[in-house]
């Protein structure tokens, strides 16, 4: 990415924040009303859908959106090849990509970035962007990063040079590390990357050899950054902390600004649209980039239309996080809509405990495994050293492959993070439910024979 190119479209991209409300409507509208004409001239799935709901491309203008037919992952799964935009896009060759060429292959077809999502279906499903829509996504992603600044703070931050350190789930297609990674290199900024499957040990000696003045990834991860911070095995002085992948509360942020001393900033997407919103100040509410998508909210659903990526259209895709629209405060300088906390997943980490020494496991970590015959697992820790893998594999038959492959992989998982002493077994349970405060699936669930009999 051009570093005057950068500024350039983050300078005009910025300046849509501090439009006037009805200007930013205008501008939405606008982009929808392009979206849903292509989308329908092109989409074989939304042209009989926009149909069938009584849409034709002369009513596209003027009918609103919550009269267009939503749709949510099951029937994007079923309906993949004929809802994108560009006839060569298969899933099946993209599942084949995936498992067959490393992340350093990052385009599909040299032009399609491939972003990998698992959780609680059976098979991963894989949301894809074209250059254009990617460029889009990363700019809004620099915006977020530096979401207080002028263009010109920004530049003379960039130009005293950032080392930019990474902390999440690195080794797979996951949206947010391939996103950090381009936009680091787009700004032209130092990185590295600890992924929280490396020992905690390599953490540190990576850390003090780098020195990072800026820190990026999950809140569950930087905490664990924040303990080091605080017990003198790692010394930095970061000039802000971006958290992103989970939800962070204002207990965390709070801790993060006293060890750290240094803004926060969470960064709200997901791997249907990288750039959904960002939370600066709790009390002001997470943004949302009307700019960028349409999110609505319906008897406590949550429905995304994302206004930039038109190779594989998503309108009113329905997605599991849940949030309240809020009003803005007196002090809000920006005209985007505000939305409360999400309640969204908030994974636990595994800690382990042997001969005093401490070492952890991050659910991220063991998420994405797809095996034939399981439609969903769960991790139970059930002590210090030792945790179970929840299971629901329906056919008899498909158990004990499950079981081998299993052990085989989490072995492998455990030697690398030298964790070879934590015991590790796989039960088979009936179903695995969502936790029902949030409506997600908890990855992890500690402690206790209470859990399993839940089950």
């Amino acid at each position: 990415m051009n570093s005057l190119k950068l500024l350039i479209d983050l300078y005009l991209l910025k300046h849509n924040a501090q439009k006037p409300e009805e200007q930013v409507k205008k501008l939405q509208d606008k982009k929808l009303r392009k979206l849903l004409k292509y989308t329908c001239e092109h989409s074989e799935y939304y042209h009989r859908a926009f149909a069938q709901a009584g849409i034709t491309k002369k009513r596209i203008g003027n009918t609103p959106l919550s009269a267009f037919p939503s749709i949510d992952k099951a029937t994007f799964l079923e309906s993949f090849d004929e809802l994108v935009t560009v006839p060569s896009l298969k899933q099946e060759e993209l599942r084949q990509f995936d498992q067959q060429e490393t992340t350093k292959q990052k385009n599909f077809m040299g032009r399609f970035h491939v972003v990998h999502s698992s959780g609680s279906t059976e098979k991963p499903s894989y949301f894809v962007y074209d250059e254009s829509a990617w460029e889009q996504m990363l700019i809004a992603v620099v915006r977020a990063a530096f979401w207080d600044m002028t263009v010109p703070q920004i530049f003379k931050l960039l130009t005293k040079g950032l080392r930019v350190a990474y902390i999440a789930a690195t080794d797979g297609r996951y949206g947010g590390a391939m996103a950090v990674g381009d936009g680091i290199r787009g700004v032209h900024a130092r990185q590295l990357f600890l992924d929280i499957n490396m020992p905690l040990a390599q953490w540190v000696e990576q850390i003090r050899t780098f020195r990072p003045n800026f820190i990026i990834g999950y809140p569950s991860a930087i905490k664990i950054l924040g303990g080091l911070v605080e017990k003198g095995e790692v010394q930095i002085t970061p000039l802000r902390v971006v958290t992103c992948g989970e939800p962070l509360d204002t207990g965390l942020r709070c801790y993060f600004e006293s060890v750290f001393f240094a803004k926060v900033i969470n960064f709200y997407g997901a791997s249907e649209s990288l750039a959904l919103g960002v939370e600066v100040d709790p009390d002001d509410g997470i943004i949302l980039f009307d700019d960028m998508n349409v999110i609505e909210v319906e008897n406590g659903r949550m429905y995304l239309t994302s206004l930039y990526n038109y190779a594989q259209p998503l309108i009113r895709y329905r997605l599991s996080d849940q949030l309240k629209f809020k009003k803005r405060t007196e002090k809000s300088s920006c005209s985007f809509t505000r939305a409360l906390n999400l309640l969204g997943r908030d994974e636990d980490i595994l800690w382990f405990q042997n001969c005093g020494k401490r070492e952890f496991l991050h659910p991220l970590a063991i998420e994405g495994f797809c095996l034939d015959g399981m439609v969903d697992y769960q991790f139970l820790q059930v002590g210090d050293d030792a945790f179970e893998m929840l299971a629901e594999v329906p056919r008899e038959e498909h158990r004990q492959y499950v079981r081998a492959e299993m052990e085989k992989l989490m072995g492998n998982i455990l030697l690398e993070k030298c964790l070879d002493y934590v015991k590790f077994s796989v039960h088979f349970v009936d179903s695995i439910t969502p936790d029902p405060q949030t409506g997600k699936k908890r990855l992890v669930v500690k402690n206790t024979e209470k859990a399993r009999e839940t089950k």
